[in-house]
């Protein structure tokens, strides 16, 4: 990569112990060596995420020539793939179809009971509407006296 050869290394590493001392130098080399690893690892996971990508495009582009031609002229190994696919989904969406299908049902149910309720409300306040309120308390003409006890002396 970059054509080093042991005499440069060599140069590199006198100047370095000159310079820095033979105190400081292997500090200095385990900085550039975590250095050296870290870029390492970095370009090896972005040409691993560069594969992957090429991969998918490859197979979107055959599951694309495939769905143009028809299924029945695809190659095996592809038709395979795309039923283990077709497989995995199903796997994953089962739960949460019977977890969607019960909150729908619970979701009309509440909706069937807020709509009778409603109307029965409805039904209620016409029918307080149409009947007048009777009274059935008469007044009374009586007011109650007061008696005061006698004083015995």
């Amino acid at each position: 990569m970059f054509d080093i050869g042991f005499w440069e290394i060599m140069l590199i590493s006198v100047i370095g112990l000159v310079v820095l001392g033979p105190q400081r130098l292997p500090i200095a080399i385990r900085t550039v060596l975590k250095w050296v690893n870290t870029a390492k690892s970095m370009a090896n996971s972005v040409k691993n995420e560069i594969s992957q990508e090429l991969e998918l495009h490859e197979m979107n582009e055959s599951m694309i020539k495939a769905s143009k031609q028809g299924l029945d002229k695809i190659d095996p190994d592809l038709k395979a793939s795309i039923d283990e696919m077709k497989e995995s989904v199903e796997q994953l969406t089962r739960p949460y179809k019977n977890n969607v299908d019960d909150l729908m049902n619970a979701q009309a149910k509440s909706q069937k009971q807020a709509k009778a309720a409603e109307t029965d409300t409805q039904a209620l306040t016409e029918n307080e509407k149409s009947e007048p309120i009777i009274s059935e308390e008469k007044p009374s003409d009586q007011t109650p006296s007061k008696t005061i006890p006698h004083q015995e002396k």
